[in-house]
């Protein structure tokens, strides 16, 4: 069973409903996936809640917890059979008792919500940080670069921007 995340905080008004969706998804990662995707499953469940008109109030629980896996998963790339851990996007929809295009339409709801996209490694396993281009790319003086390959000043502006998780020439 994943671990309760002690820094999530939920409103106490979507506390039931938090509860309901991690303990649908914390089934499913434990069966499926990992400790790292129930944690990120987590934080996108609770910056739902905290949103000022949540939208996990509205709709069914399940379809949410599917669509929030789908969420961090595309991020992820859980669909891509050269990956670990991989599910196959009808086997989860069809865990959650949805249909493939309904979990994906929830999915694509939660990414606009939340802003996330395949280069923000806020939404990354902290596993695959390190070993992703898509994270450290940033644009530089016109150019997209790989931030680790620059100069540690400039690493530690984009630190600061929180366009990279951390100043990489410190970890080497």
């Amino acid at each position: 069973m994943p671990k309760h995340n002690p820094t999530v905080s939920v409103p106490k008004s979507m506390k039931m409903k938090y509860t309901e969706i991690i303990a649908l998804t914390d089934s499913y990662c434990s069966k499926n996936l990992n400790e790292e995707y129930a944690q990120l499953v987590h934080l996108a469940t609770a910056a739902l809640c905290r949103k000022k008109l949540s939208p996990v109030q509205l709709g069914s629980v399940s379809i949410w917890a599917g669509g929030i896996i789908w969420a961090v998963g595309f991020i992820n790339f859980l669909f891509d059979k050269s990956t670990s851990p991989y599910v196959n996007a009808e086997e989860l929809a069809n865990a959650f008792g949805a249909a493939k295009s309904t979990v994906s339409n929830k999915s694509k709801q939660i990414r606009d919500l939340l802003k996330m996209n395949q280069f923000d490694h806020r939404w990354y396993l902290p596993s695959r940080i390190e070993s992703s281009s898509m994270v450290w790319t940033i644009m530089y003086n016109g150019f997209m670069l790989d931030a680790r390959t620059l100069h540690r000043e400039i690493q530690v502006v984009a630190y600061e921007k929180g366009l990279i998780p951390y100043v990489y020439a410190d970890k080497i």
